[in-house]
């Protein structure tokens, strides 16, 4: 199954589709306070609830476990 946590190899970004990729290279090319901007406003309480119901509909699914929800909550800070 796949792990969203699991250390990377390097070689992601061909896994990942072209959005994906494009989101990615502008992240990169970010100064650490539009990063720091661009999560705070991620991390709001409406988006918070968004992100927590996703995940809900995941476990639900059986795409994730309660492993990896409560992995993924530690490292949001949730």
């Amino acid at each position: 199954m796949w792990n969203p946590f699991k250390k990377s190899t390097g070689d992601d970004k061909q896994k990942m589709g072209m959005l994906g990729a494009l989101a990615m290279k502008k992240i990169e090319k970010m100064s650490p306070q539009e990063r720091e901007k661009i999560t705070q406003e991620v991390m709001k309480p409406e988006n918070r609830d968004k992100l927590l119901s996703a995940m809900e509909k995941l476990q639900k699914t059986g795409m994730i476990n309660e492993e990896q929800i409560k992995l993924a909550k530690e490292k949001l800070g949730l």
